[in-house]
């Protein structure tokens, strides 16, 4: 392998067509998945600034800070990167639910052939 974004120590996020990577979020106690969001480098810059999750609203088009409304802040304890730097993983404390419902992440249901049954 003669990449160096692959083989290198060097950060250089690999974008997609929209200026986007993806975000996987991780409980750093438990483990457990939390969500999957999106950043820009922006979002990702301000992340890495202030030690709290940072993403973009797909939605809204704009940064958006999570919990800044909730007050269930995602604290980045670490953050990894892929081997082809199109991901990365938020290792977090975090001070409430992950999810906007209010459940503890943003996977509370399963996939029973064309139902979904509620877990936890």
């Amino acid at each position: 392998m003669t990449d160096s974004r692959e083989t290198g120590l060097v950060l250089d996020p690999k974008y997609d067509s929209a200026g986007l990577i993806t975000a996987v979020v991780t409980d750093r106690s438990s483990g457990d998945l939390l969500m999957v969001a999106h950043m820009t480098a922006e979002a990702l810059a301000a992340t890495r600034t202030s030690g709290e999750a940072v993403f973009w609203s797909r939605s809204r088009q704009s940064l958006w800070k999570k919990g800044e409304t909730s007050g269930n802040i995602l604290k980045v304890r670490e953050i990894r990167i892929d081997c082809d730097q199109d991901a990365v993983w938020l290792i977090v404390d975090p001070t409430g639910p992950a999810c906007h419902t209010g459940a503890p992440n943003c996977f509370y249901r399963r996939v029973e052939g064309d139902s979904l049954v509620p877990i936890r």
